[in-house]
């Protein structure tokens, strides 16, 4: 689901971005499938936000507030 290896989950979870307990004697984790999808929208949300900045770092003047030259037109 996540497309990354064990040693980048498991450092996932001790960061505490995902939840996951150790069960049974020989530790072996579990990650609950509800925390790698917040951790998923989480993502999401923070690539959503950085592209925002990010085009609004490249916004004119004319373009914020509707008058004069436009410098990336559509």
């Amino acid at each position: 689901m996540l497309g990354i290896d064990v040693a980048c989950v498991l450092a996932l979870v001790t960061e505490g971005r995902i939840r996951g307990i150790r069960v049974g004697d020989a530790g072996l984790w579990r990650i609950d499938l509800a925390g790698v999808e917040h951790y998923l929208d989480d993502q999401a949300e923070i690539t959503r936000r950085a592209a925002l900045w990010q085009q609004s770092q490249a916004a004119s003047f004319p373009e914020l507030w509707g008058h004069g030259d436009v410098r990336h037109p559509d």
